[in-house]
């Protein structure tokens, strides 16, 4: 594993992981090391677009009200799958004072089917990744090692005060006790990074605090 501070520059690459014009063995997948980019405390001297491999799979964590739907949306539009997107979809259909609770499974639903049939359908996605769930990182690997792909970790590390100001911004809080498991299941994400311990699957991990997401203008998948 390789924990690297980039330089400012147009792009940030996972170096050792390049983009691949065609579907990779799943051996050579394997014997690639992972790679851990620190872009925090960069600013506006980090890079402005992350660049990876046509058809990977990019999966964007943090606490909530870190940004994630805010950057998927800015720097992946088209390609991102956010579960708010499916939630305020369903929400615009349904009656207003119907309790997020009473649908929340029939969200999920949708989610995981429309993110199954992106992953099948072979495009690059970013998917936003709440950081709770271990399964779905889990899944995400397997299907990008199906394809001959690879999966990559954008990681926000923001203060949990940051993060509960963003939750006020957007007018859309969680309760106490989820945003303890948020706060403790990220502080693994991140520290475990830091140590160069990713998820099973992971090829590579860009850690961002606030100013460098939002110094970002794309994440790119050269290619497609």
């Amino acid at each position: 594993m390789t924990l690297q501070r980039s330089r400012a520059s147009a792009y940030a690459t996972t170096a050792g992981v390049p983009a691949q014009p065609e579907a990779v063995p799943r051996k050579a997948l394997a014997a690639v090391p992972p790679v851990v980019r620190d872009l925090r405390e960069r600013g506006r001297r980090g890079p402005r677009r992350l660049v990876f491999g046509d058809g990977d799979v990019v999966v964007v964590s943090g606490l909530p009200g870190s940004g994630k739907s805010t950057l998927i949306a800015r720097a992946a539009a088209g390609r991102g799958i956010d579960s708010q997107d499916t939630r305020d979809h369903w929400a615009r259909r349904l009656p207003g004072r119907l309790p997020y609770a009473v649908y929340r499974p029939l969200v999920r639903l949708a989610h995981y089917a429309g993110l199954r049939r992106a992953l099948r359908s072979g495009e690059s996605v970013v998917v936003h990744d709440c950081g709770t769930q271990a399964w779905v990182r889990r899944w995400l690997a397997r299907e990008a090692r199906r394809r001959g792909r690879r999966l990559h970790l954008v990681l926000l590390d923001v203060t949990p005060k940051t993060a509960r100001a963003g939750q006020r911004e957007r007018g859309r809080g969680v309760s106490g006790y989820a945003f303890a498991r948020h706060r403790r299941a990220v502080a693994r994400l991140v520290a475990d990074a830091e140590t160069g311990r990713l998820p099973a699957g992971c090829a590579s991990a860009v850690l961002l605090d606030r100013a460098a997401a939002g110094a970002l203008t794309g994440i790119d998948f050269p290619g497609t």
